[in-house]
Order: C-alpha cells, then sequence, then structure tokens
C-alpha cells in the first residue's frame, strides 16, 4: 500500500491495494492510520462492484441512516449519487456541508465510489474544520468553544426546501418531508472523538442558527465563519478518476459538489457509516 499526499489541506491516494479482495486485520488498520491523519483517502483502480462496496464500508464500521434518500434498487444502504447528461435542475449539494450533522449522533464517515465519471468537472471540494479552527487567534477559539450550534436538514430536506415539493426534473432518489424540520444542537467546537483534534462544527448547509443568539447575530456569525473556512489554505480539491473510491471523515471535514459537466452523465455509489 503507498500513500501519495495530494499537498493540499489534507487528502491522499492510495496505490497498489485491492478493496474488493480480502483485507487482513492489519491492512485494515493500516488503512484507518492513514484515514485518520489524511481525513480523505482516494483509493485508485478499484474494481468493485455493489457486494465489494457493502463489504468494504462494513470493514470500515455500521451502516448509518441516510434519513432522505431512497437506496438504490435491490440494496438498503447504497445510494446513487447521480445527474444525467440533459439535467437542468440545481446542482446537487453544491453548498459546504458535513453529511446529516443535524442528527443526534452524525456518521463518522461517507464513501463514494465511481461507477461513471464524466472527462471533465465534477470535482468533489473538501475544507479541513481543524485546520480552519487552529488557524484562528486563540481569543477567538475561546469564544467559539462557548458556543452550541442548531442544526436542521429544513433548508434542503423540507417540503418547501431546496430538494422538496417544488424540486422538478431531479434523477436522484431524495425523499423530503416533515421530518427535516426538526432540530438538533451540538457543540459549534467539537473534539474529534479519535484524535482529539478540536474542529469547527457547522455549516452553511445544516446550521440555522445558535444557541443564544439572535436570528441576526446568528446570521453574521454563520457568514463569518462560512467566509474564514472559505481561504484556499484549507482546502482539498478532489478530481476523480474512473475505478476510484473516496472515503472521508464527516467529523473534521466539510465538503461540496462542483459541476462543470454539463452534457456528460455521473454517477457515484454511496454508503454512509454510522458514528
Amino acid at each position: 500500500m503507498k500513500i501519495e499526499p495530494s499537498g493540499q489541506a489534507c487528502g491522499a491516494t492510495v496505490h497498489g491495494i485491492d478493496l474488493a479482495g480480502e483485507l487482513s486485520a492489519e491492512i485494515l488498520a493500516d488503512i484507518h492510520e492513514a484515514w485518520l491523519a489524511h481525513k480523505v483517502l482516494a483509493f485508485a483502480g478499484q474494481k468493485m462492484d455493489d457486494d465489494a462496496l457493502e463489504r468494504f464500508s462494513l470493514a470500515i464500521g455500521e451502516f448509518g441512516d441516510d434519513p432522505f434518500f431512497d437506496p438504490i434498487e435491490g440494496r438498503k444502504n447504497i445510494a446513487a449519487i447521480q445527474r444525467e447528461a440533459d439535467e437542468t435542475s440545481p446542482l446537487f449539494a453544491e453548498q459546504w456541508h458535513s453529511d446529516w450533522s443535524f442528527m443526534p449522533e452524525p456518521p463518522k464517515a461517507t464513501c463514494l465510489m465511481a461507477v461513471e465519471i464524466p472527462p471533465i468537472g465534477g470535482d468533489t471540494m473538501f475544507c479541513d474544520q481543524g485546520a480552519a479552527f487552529a488557524a484562528m487567534p486563540e481569543e477567538r477559539k475561546d469564544e467559539l468553544r462557548q458556543i452550541r450550534a442548531i442544526h436542521s436538514a429544513r433548508r434542503g430536506y423540507a417540503p418547501d426546501g431546496l430538494y422538496g415539493d417544488n424540486d422538478k426534473g431531479r434523477s436522484m432518489a431524495i425523499k423530503p418531508g416533515e421530518a427535516a424540520l426538526a432540530t438538533h444542537n451540538h457543540p459549534l467546537i467539537k473534539p474529534h472523538p479519535e484524535t482529539g483534534e478540536e474542529v469547527l462544527f457547522f455549516s452553511i448547509s445544516y446550521t440555522i442558527g445558535f444557541e443564544g443568539h439572535s436570528d441576526e447575530d446568528a446570521m453574521t456569525l454563520l457568514i463569518d465563519l462560512h467566509q474564514w473556512c472559505e481561504q484556499e489554505c484549507f482546502h482539498y480539491r478532489h478530481k476523480w478518476e474512473p475505478d476510484m473510491l473516496v472515503m472521508w471523515d464527516n467529523r473534521c471535514l466539510n465538503h461540496k459538489a462542483t459541476g462543470g459537466y454539463e452534457g456528460y452523465r455521473r454517477e457515484l455509489h454511496r454508503t454512509t457509516i454510522a458514528a
């Protein structure tokens, strides 16, 4: 197994391993160590069907819930992240977020397996939320450690949300509903449960307020944090290849989709790994 760091804020590409084959406890431990170190791992040259994707995902942890996706036919734990060549609906997941951060126990990891990759565009952006917090002045860190953020899926998945009742012509199997109106609060600064690194746990997609803050003050703080994390020094731009699997750590990263592949079809199969 050879690990090639991205040279950016986080991320690495792994060569020389077959994830579809049987993985020893030693190899899995090496993968886990590299994953904690680099936060995003891209495994190149993988020939994995859905059975293999499920086996590898279960080697990482138990399946988590995907509350607003329907799975692909014949599977309970694989969702298709897809867009047809002629699709005109707004790009899915193009705002920064950590997957399902509005849940009481958000998932620790997401795996995406390339099924159909366009020849251009479709990069996935990652933001190292630990690096972003570490770069702040100490006084600012102390202020943020006292705050709890209010998370909700309502902006995207409520009936009147971006992917709600008025979202037409989308090929993805999204299932919006009233459950998206629920909220759950998390510390704005969360220590990573395995590394202890303090990270900014918020996003422009799922954070709708902060405890003890007026709506106006909460929006000001949200925009301020968002703009801080928009700095390129905290980012990793992942370029997809055919036969590639990517896994990332939702506990310390935000991510978002990018477009630029109009006229081409794109499909990835996703599993969610519980905390």
